[in-house]
């Protein structure tokens, strides 16, 4: 039987505004082109400063998100903080989506999870990304964690910039206009991809096709990389018009 809608569960830093804007749009718009449609649940982990020690905390958290989304049987659910896993160490995207699972699985009603920084990871590889330029809003130091964790999984971050915006809602503030300015800054020409926000708190889908058409690159995003992971988690077509390479069809 064919579902007339699926839930998205989304666990969200509780000063995130972002990633209940952002994805949802990118969903609204792909069903203007195909028959699914989706309904959002959140549930909330307390973070208002974006700092190693917040974010750890926050992470501690997430396992009580996650039995709450599961009690209301979503269909997937997105780990909406993409620094927060990458801070926690080299490769922790998959230790946090294998024990989240499992709280699911305890609850008896087994879902499938996402992280915004695992989606990222796999959406690079999915475009054939090598190098990449990466924008973050995040201090130097949480940046420079971010980079190294990229490059573990095998990218080569050749540019990127460190925004340094340390509240959480002023990223959220971050005007998507000014990307394309700051994109024009780095050393992009040698670049396979540009992760024009590395952050589903830092607006930048009004931004994306403007850099693809400036740069001639593929443009990928925190937000619209877990969109991806959450439509190939539900088995669904990932492809969301105006959202760039990654969820245009081509992949």
């Amino acid at each position: 039987m064919t579902k007339s809608f699926y839930r998205i569960g989304q666990i969200v830093p509780s000063s995130n505004v972002t990633m209940e804007t952002e994805i949802p749009a990118m969903l609204a718009a792909r069903q203007l082109v195909r028959p699914e449609r989706f309904l959002f649940h959140s549930s909330r982990m307390r973070m208002k400063t974006v700092s190693k020690d917040e974010l750890a905390a926050m992470d501690g958290e997430s396992d009580r998100c996650a039995l709450e989304l599961s009690d209301a049987r979503v269909d997937v659910m997105g780990y909406a903080c993409l620094v927060a896993i990458m801070a926690m160490g080299l490769g922790y995207h998959r230790r946090s989506e294998a024990r989240l699972h499992e709280r699911t699985v305890e609850n008896g009603a087994p879902t499938p999870i996402v992280t915004s920084a695992g989606a990222l990871v796999e959406g690079l590889r999915v475009i054939g990304a090598r190098k990449i330029v990466l924008v973050a809003p995040y201090m130097k130091p949480l940046t420079n964690l971010v980079v190294e964790y990229i490059a573990a999984e095998g990218y080569d971050v050749i540019d990127h910039v460190a925004l340094e915006i340390p509240d959480n809602l002023d990223v959220a503030a971050h005007d998507p206009a000014r990307l394309p300015e700051i994109v024009m800054g780095l050393n992009h020409a040698d670049a396979d991809a540009i992760v024009l926000s590395a952050c589903v708190q830092m607006p930048s889908l009004p931004a994306v096709a403007k850099v693809e058409a400036m740069t001639g690159k593929p443009v990928v995003t925190a937000a619209i990389a877990t969109t991806y992971a959450m439509l190939k988690a539900l088995g669904l077509e990932p492809v969301a018009p105006g959202a760039g390479a990654l969820l245009s069809g081509a992949y």
